[in-house]
Protein backbone atom coordinates (compact mmCIF):
# COMPACT_ATOMS: atom_id res chain seq x y z
CA UNK A 1 0.00 0.00 0.00
CA UNK A 2 1.36 3.45 -0.94
CA UNK A 3 0.34 6.98 0.05
CA UNK A 4 -1.34 9.70 -2.04
CA UNK A 5 -1.92 13.00 -0.22
CA UNK A 6 -1.87 11.08 3.08
CA UNK A 7 -4.66 8.77 1.87
CA UNK A 8 -3.76 5.06 1.61
CA UNK A 9 -3.85 3.80 -1.98
CA UNK A 10 -4.59 0.11 -2.43
CA UNK A 11 -2.74 -1.31 -5.43
CA UNK A 12 -5.27 -4.03 -6.29
CA UNK A 13 -8.88 -2.92 -6.69
CA UNK A 14 -10.58 -6.02 -5.21
CA UNK A 15 -8.85 -5.36 -1.86
CA UNK A 16 -10.06 -1.76 -1.56
CA UNK A 17 -12.60 -1.10 1.16
CA UNK A 18 -15.46 1.35 0.85
CA UNK A 19 -14.17 4.93 0.94
CA UNK A 20 -10.57 3.87 0.28
CA UNK A 21 -8.45 4.88 -2.71
CA UNK A 22 -7.11 2.21 -5.05
CA UNK A 23 -5.24 1.96 -8.33
CA UNK A 24 -7.36 0.91 -11.32
CA UNK A 25 -6.10 -1.48 -14.02
CA UNK A 26 -5.89 1.57 -16.32
CA UNK A 27 -3.40 3.22 -13.97
CA UNK A 28 -5.40 6.02 -12.34
CA UNK A 29 -6.65 6.24 -8.76
CA UNK A 30 -10.27 6.00 -7.69
CA UNK A 31 -12.29 5.91 -4.46
CA UNK A 32 -14.24 2.72 -3.83
CA UNK A 33 -17.99 3.41 -3.64
CA UNK A 34 -17.51 7.04 -4.60
CA UNK A 35 -17.39 8.78 -1.21
CA UNK A 36 -14.27 8.98 0.91
CA UNK A 37 -14.62 7.57 4.41
CA UNK A 38 -14.95 10.53 6.83
CA UNK A 39 -12.43 11.23 9.55
CA UNK A 40 -13.56 9.82 12.88
CA UNK A 41 -13.96 13.30 14.39
CA UNK A 42 -16.41 14.34 11.67
CA UNK A 43 -18.29 11.10 11.16
CA UNK A 44 -21.55 12.01 12.92
CA UNK A 45 -23.75 10.78 10.09
CA UNK A 46 -21.63 7.72 9.38
CA UNK A 47 -21.60 6.76 13.06
CA UNK A 48 -25.38 6.92 13.38
CA UNK A 49 -26.98 3.47 13.75
CA UNK A 50 -28.62 2.19 10.56
CA UNK A 51 -32.40 2.59 10.34
CA UNK A 52 -34.18 -0.73 10.09
CA UNK A 53 -35.75 -1.22 6.68
CA UNK A 54 -39.50 -1.79 6.65
CA UNK A 55 -40.93 -5.10 5.47
CA UNK A 56 -41.76 -3.85 1.98
CA UNK A 57 -38.08 -3.11 1.29
CA UNK A 58 -36.76 -6.65 1.62
CA UNK A 59 -35.33 -7.59 -1.79
CA UNK A 60 -34.49 -11.19 -2.65
CA UNK A 61 -30.86 -12.23 -2.86
CA UNK A 62 -29.66 -12.33 -6.49
CA UNK A 63 -29.42 -15.90 -7.72
CA UNK A 64 -30.73 -18.22 -10.42
CA UNK A 65 -29.78 -19.48 -13.87
CA UNK A 66 -30.88 -16.28 -15.61
CA UNK A 67 -28.82 -14.19 -13.22
CA UNK A 68 -25.76 -16.37 -13.83
CA UNK A 69 -26.18 -16.20 -17.61
CA UNK A 70 -26.35 -12.39 -17.68
CA UNK A 71 -23.41 -12.18 -15.28
CA UNK A 72 -21.35 -14.37 -17.64
CA UNK A 73 -22.15 -12.18 -20.65
CA UNK A 74 -21.31 -9.01 -18.76
CA UNK A 75 -17.97 -10.41 -17.56
CA UNK A 76 -17.02 -11.90 -20.94
CA UNK A 77 -17.45 -8.60 -22.74
CA UNK A 78 -15.88 -6.40 -20.06
CA UNK A 79 -19.06 -4.40 -19.61
CA UNK A 80 -19.89 -2.38 -16.51
CA UNK A 81 -23.52 -2.40 -15.42
CA UNK A 82 -25.19 0.13 -13.18
CA UNK A 83 -26.97 -2.87 -11.68
CA UNK A 84 -23.72 -3.88 -9.96
CA UNK A 85 -21.88 -0.58 -9.62
CA UNK A 86 -24.81 1.24 -7.99
CA UNK A 87 -25.77 -1.76 -5.83
CA UNK A 88 -29.29 -1.85 -7.29
CA UNK A 89 -31.73 -3.90 -5.17
CA UNK A 90 -33.47 -5.15 -8.32
CA UNK A 91 -30.45 -6.90 -9.84
CA UNK A 92 -31.80 -10.40 -9.14
CA UNK A 93 -35.20 -9.71 -10.72
CA UNK A 94 -33.81 -7.96 -13.79
CA UNK A 95 -30.93 -10.33 -14.50
CA UNK A 96 -33.15 -13.39 -14.10
CA UNK A 97 -35.46 -11.79 -16.67
CA UNK A 98 -32.48 -11.49 -19.04
CA UNK A 99 -32.21 -7.70 -18.89
CA UNK A 100 -29.46 -5.39 -17.71
CA UNK A 101 -28.67 -1.70 -17.83
CA UNK A 102 -25.27 -1.30 -19.48
CA UNK A 103 -23.00 1.38 -18.03
CA UNK A 104 -20.73 2.95 -20.63
CA UNK A 105 -17.30 4.57 -20.38
CA UNK A 106 -16.04 2.50 -17.49
CA UNK A 107 -16.98 2.17 -13.84
CA UNK A 108 -15.22 5.27 -12.45
CA UNK A 109 -17.10 8.58 -12.35
CA UNK A 110 -15.48 12.00 -12.25
CA UNK A 111 -18.14 13.20 -9.82
CA UNK A 112 -18.83 12.24 -6.21
CA UNK A 113 -22.54 12.54 -5.48
CA UNK A 114 -23.30 11.72 -1.86
CA UNK A 115 -26.09 9.27 -2.71
CA UNK A 116 -24.22 7.19 -5.29
CA UNK A 117 -21.92 4.20 -4.76
CA UNK A 118 -20.20 4.27 -8.15
CA UNK A 119 -16.43 4.67 -7.71
CA UNK A 120 -15.09 8.18 -8.28
CA UNK A 121 -11.78 9.35 -9.76
CA UNK A 122 -10.23 10.91 -12.86
CA UNK A 123 -9.90 8.43 -15.76
CA UNK A 124 -7.73 11.00 -17.60
CA UNK A 125 -9.31 10.45 -20.98
CA UNK A 126 -9.32 6.64 -20.93
CA UNK A 127 -12.00 4.95 -23.06
CA UNK A 128 -12.38 1.38 -24.29
CA UNK A 129 -12.35 1.60 -28.10
CA UNK A 130 -13.97 -1.83 -28.32
CA UNK A 131 -16.95 -0.87 -26.15
CA UNK A 132 -19.38 0.05 -28.98
CA UNK A 133 -18.83 -3.31 -30.67
CA UNK A 134 -18.95 -5.20 -27.37
CA UNK A 135 -22.17 -3.48 -26.31
CA UNK A 136 -23.80 -4.27 -29.66
CA UNK A 137 -22.71 -7.91 -29.47
CA UNK A 138 -24.00 -8.25 -25.93
CA UNK A 139 -27.43 -6.90 -26.89
CA UNK A 140 -27.48 -9.47 -29.72
CA UNK A 141 -26.53 -12.32 -27.39
CA UNK A 142 -29.19 -11.35 -24.88
CA UNK A 143 -31.77 -10.91 -27.65
CA UNK A 144 -32.91 -7.63 -26.15
CA UNK A 145 -35.77 -5.74 -27.73
CA UNK A 146 -35.26 -2.83 -25.35
CA UNK A 147 -31.95 -1.79 -23.81
CA UNK A 148 -31.08 0.98 -21.37
CA UNK A 149 -27.64 2.54 -21.60
CA UNK A 150 -26.30 4.70 -18.82
CA UNK A 151 -22.84 5.93 -17.94
CA UNK A 152 -20.60 7.55 -15.42
CA UNK A 153 -19.96 11.29 -15.72
CA UNK A 154 -16.81 11.89 -17.73
CA UNK A 155 -15.89 15.53 -17.14
CA UNK A 156 -12.32 14.61 -18.13
CA UNK A 157 -13.40 14.27 -21.79
CA UNK A 158 -13.83 17.38 -23.99
CA UNK A 159 -17.41 16.42 -24.91
CA UNK A 160 -18.23 14.57 -21.71
CA UNK A 161 -18.24 11.34 -23.70
CA UNK A 162 -21.15 12.35 -25.95
CA UNK A 163 -19.59 11.03 -29.16
CA UNK A 164 -18.63 7.72 -27.55
CA UNK A 165 -22.21 7.43 -26.26
CA UNK A 166 -23.56 8.07 -29.76
CA UNK A 167 -21.12 5.54 -31.26
CA UNK A 168 -22.38 2.87 -28.85
CA UNK A 169 -26.02 3.61 -29.69
CA UNK A 170 -25.38 3.50 -33.42
CA UNK A 171 -23.44 0.23 -33.11
CA UNK A 172 -26.30 -1.35 -31.16
CA UNK A 173 -28.89 -0.15 -33.66
CA UNK A 174 -26.83 -1.32 -36.65
CA UNK A 175 -26.45 -4.83 -35.23
CA UNK A 176 -29.95 -4.94 -33.73
CA UNK A 177 -32.29 -2.84 -35.87
CA UNK A 178 -35.33 -4.08 -33.94
CA UNK A 179 -33.97 -3.00 -30.57
CA UNK A 180 -35.15 0.23 -28.96
CA UNK A 181 -32.50 2.18 -27.04
CA UNK A 182 -33.03 4.34 -23.97
CA UNK A 183 -30.08 6.50 -22.86
CA UNK A 184 -29.73 7.74 -19.30
CA UNK A 185 -26.94 10.25 -19.79
CA UNK A 186 -24.75 12.68 -17.85
CA UNK A 187 -25.62 16.37 -18.05
CA UNK A 188 -22.55 17.06 -20.25
CA UNK A 189 -21.93 20.11 -18.05
CA UNK A 190 -24.89 21.75 -19.73
CA UNK A 191 -23.25 21.88 -23.19
CA UNK A 192 -26.31 21.57 -25.40
CA UNK A 193 -24.40 20.61 -28.55
CA UNK A 194 -23.23 17.49 -26.74
CA UNK A 195 -26.82 16.73 -25.76
CA UNK A 196 -27.76 16.94 -29.45
CA UNK A 197 -24.98 14.49 -30.37
CA UNK A 198 -26.65 11.82 -28.24
CA UNK A 199 -30.26 12.71 -29.08
CA UNK A 200 -29.47 12.43 -32.82
CA UNK A 201 -27.95 8.92 -32.53
CA UNK A 202 -31.12 6.84 -32.91
CA UNK A 203 -32.52 6.48 -29.39
CA UNK A 204 -36.19 6.47 -28.43
CA UNK A 205 -35.88 7.79 -24.85
CA UNK A 206 -33.45 10.43 -23.56
CA UNK A 207 -33.11 10.53 -19.79
CA UNK A 208 -31.19 12.76 -17.39
CA UNK A 209 -31.91 12.49 -13.70
CA UNK A 210 -32.80 15.48 -11.56
CA UNK A 211 -32.32 13.10 -8.56
CA UNK A 212 -33.84 15.30 -5.83
CA UNK A 213 -35.71 18.54 -5.14
CA UNK A 214 -34.15 21.95 -5.71
CA UNK A 215 -33.31 22.64 -2.03
CA UNK A 216 -31.43 19.36 -1.56
CA UNK A 217 -29.56 19.35 -4.86
CA UNK A 218 -26.15 20.31 -3.56
CA UNK A 219 -26.14 18.37 -0.34
CA UNK A 220 -27.09 15.36 -2.50
CA UNK A 221 -25.41 15.87 -5.88
CA UNK A 222 -21.87 16.80 -6.86
CA UNK A 223 -21.30 20.61 -7.04
CA UNK A 224 -20.83 20.34 -10.81
CA UNK A 225 -24.40 19.07 -11.18
CA UNK A 226 -27.38 21.37 -10.87
CA UNK A 227 -31.16 21.36 -10.68
CA UNK A 228 -31.54 24.09 -13.32
CA UNK A 229 -28.81 22.54 -15.46
CA UNK A 230 -30.69 19.24 -15.62
CA UNK A 231 -33.92 21.06 -16.49
CA UNK A 232 -32.15 22.87 -19.34
CA UNK A 233 -30.73 19.63 -20.69
CA UNK A 234 -34.11 17.89 -20.64
CA UNK A 235 -35.86 20.89 -22.19
CA UNK A 236 -33.31 21.16 -25.01
CA UNK A 237 -33.46 17.44 -25.78
CA UNK A 238 -37.24 17.68 -26.20
CA UNK A 239 -37.11 20.83 -28.32
CA UNK A 240 -34.30 19.48 -30.50
CA UNK A 241 -36.14 16.24 -31.33
CA UNK A 242 -39.77 16.27 -30.12
CA UNK A 243 -40.36 12.64 -31.18
CA UNK A 244 -37.83 11.44 -28.60
CA UNK A 245 -39.38 10.85 -25.19
CA UNK A 246 -37.70 12.59 -22.25
CA UNK A 247 -37.44 11.02 -18.82
CA UNK A 248 -36.07 11.77 -15.36
CA UNK A 249 -35.96 10.22 -11.91
CA UNK A 250 -36.46 11.47 -8.36
CA UNK A 251 -35.26 9.76 -5.19
CA UNK A 252 -37.46 10.13 -2.12
CA UNK A 253 -36.50 9.83 1.52
CA UNK A 254 -33.70 12.41 1.65
CA UNK A 255 -35.62 15.02 3.63
CA UNK A 256 -37.82 16.53 0.94
CA UNK A 257 -41.35 17.73 1.72
CA UNK A 258 -44.53 16.89 -0.19
CA UNK A 259 -44.71 20.49 -1.39
CA UNK A 260 -41.17 20.23 -2.78
CA UNK A 261 -41.98 16.99 -4.59
CA UNK A 262 -45.01 18.60 -6.24
CA UNK A 263 -42.97 21.69 -7.14
CA UNK A 264 -40.39 19.46 -8.81
CA UNK A 265 -43.09 17.66 -10.78
CA UNK A 266 -44.40 21.05 -11.94
CA UNK A 267 -40.90 22.14 -13.01
CA UNK A 268 -40.38 18.92 -14.97
CA UNK A 269 -43.66 19.20 -16.83
CA UNK A 270 -42.91 22.83 -17.62
CA UNK A 271 -39.86 21.72 -19.65
CA UNK A 272 -41.77 18.95 -21.42
CA UNK A 273 -40.59 15.84 -19.57
CA UNK A 274 -42.73 12.87 -20.62
CA UNK A 275 -41.90 10.19 -18.04
CA UNK A 276 -40.85 10.43 -14.39
CA UNK A 277 -39.87 7.68 -11.97
CA UNK A 278 -40.07 7.91 -8.19
CA UNK A 279 -38.23 5.52 -5.88
CA UNK A 280 -36.96 5.15 -2.32
CA UNK A 281 -33.41 6.33 -1.58
CA UNK A 282 -31.40 3.59 0.10
CA UNK A 283 -28.07 4.40 1.74
CA UNK A 284 -25.45 2.31 -0.10
CA UNK A 285 -22.70 2.58 2.55
CA UNK A 286 -22.16 4.25 5.92
CA UNK A 287 -20.17 6.98 4.12
CA UNK A 288 -23.23 8.14 2.16
CA UNK A 289 -26.16 10.33 3.14
CA UNK A 290 -28.49 8.72 5.70
CA UNK A 291 -32.11 7.92 4.91
CA UNK A 292 -34.44 10.52 6.44
CA UNK A 293 -37.66 8.56 5.97
CA UNK A 294 -39.08 5.46 4.33
CA UNK A 295 -41.91 6.40 1.99
CA UNK A 296 -44.81 3.96 2.23
CA UNK A 297 -46.19 2.12 -0.81
CA UNK A 298 -49.47 4.01 -0.45
CA UNK A 299 -47.64 7.33 -0.49
CA UNK A 300 -45.90 6.28 -3.71
CA UNK A 301 -49.33 5.66 -5.24
CA UNK A 302 -50.39 9.14 -4.13
CA UNK A 303 -47.36 10.78 -5.74
CA UNK A 304 -48.01 8.83 -8.95
CA UNK A 305 -51.57 10.15 -9.06
CA UNK A 306 -50.27 13.71 -8.62
CA UNK A 307 -47.81 13.22 -11.48
CA UNK A 308 -50.40 11.80 -13.87
CA UNK A 309 -52.74 14.66 -13.02
CA UNK A 310 -50.03 17.04 -14.22
CA UNK A 311 -49.91 15.42 -17.66
CA UNK A 312 -46.94 13.04 -17.56
CA UNK A 313 -47.35 10.14 -19.98
CA UNK A 314 -46.37 7.86 -17.13
CA UNK A 315 -45.01 7.99 -13.60
CA UNK A 316 -43.48 4.72 -12.42
CA UNK A 317 -43.58 5.00 -8.65
CA UNK A 318 -42.72 2.54 -5.88
CA UNK A 319 -40.16 1.69 -3.18
CA UNK A 320 -37.88 -0.35 -5.46
CA UNK A 321 -38.22 1.84 -8.55
CA UNK A 322 -35.00 3.07 -10.15
CA UNK A 323 -34.73 5.14 -13.32
CA UNK A 324 -34.20 2.12 -15.57
CA UNK A 325 -36.38 -0.39 -13.68
CA UNK A 326 -38.79 -2.17 -16.05
CA UNK A 327 -38.06 0.65 -18.48
CA UNK A 328 -39.53 -1.23 -21.44
CA UNK A 329 -42.92 -1.22 -19.66
CA UNK A 330 -42.98 2.52 -18.96
CA UNK A 331 -45.70 3.27 -21.51
CA UNK A 332 -47.98 0.42 -20.53
CA UNK A 333 -49.75 2.98 -18.27
CA UNK A 334 -49.94 0.47 -15.38
CA UNK A 335 -47.07 1.62 -13.15
CA UNK A 336 -44.81 -0.86 -14.99
CA UNK A 337 -46.81 -3.70 -13.50
CA UNK A 338 -46.00 -2.76 -9.91
CA UNK A 339 -48.59 -3.43 -7.20
CA UNK A 340 -47.90 -1.04 -4.34
CA UNK A 341 -51.11 -2.13 -2.60
CA UNK A 342 -49.67 -5.62 -2.21
CA UNK A 343 -46.54 -4.11 -0.65
CA UNK A 344 -48.67 -1.91 1.57
CA UNK A 345 -50.18 -5.03 3.07
CA UNK A 346 -46.75 -5.82 4.52
CA UNK A 347 -46.62 -2.52 6.46
CA UNK A 348 -47.51 -2.25 10.14
CA UNK A 349 -50.79 -0.33 10.67
CA UNK A 350 -49.02 2.76 11.95
CA UNK A 351 -47.05 3.17 8.73
CA UNK A 352 -49.88 2.89 6.25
Amino acid sequence: MSELKSIPVVQEAPQARSGEKYLTPQGFTAIRDGVRAPLRSGAADAAAPPVRKPAWLRAKMPAGTGYSAVQHVVREHRLATVCEEAKCPNIGECWNAGTATIMLMGAVCTRACRFCSVDTGNPRGWLDPEEPANAAHTVSLMKLKYVVLTSVNRDDLPDGGAQHYADCIRAIRAANPGTAVEALTPDFQGVLEDVETVVDSGLVVFAQNVETVRRLTHPVRDPRAGYEQTLRVLEHAKRHKPAVLTKTSLMLGLGESDAEILETLDDLRAVGVDIVTLGQYLRPTANHLPVQRFVTPEQFDGYRAEALARGFLECVSGPFVRSSYRAEQALARNNAGLDNQALAGMAPPGLK
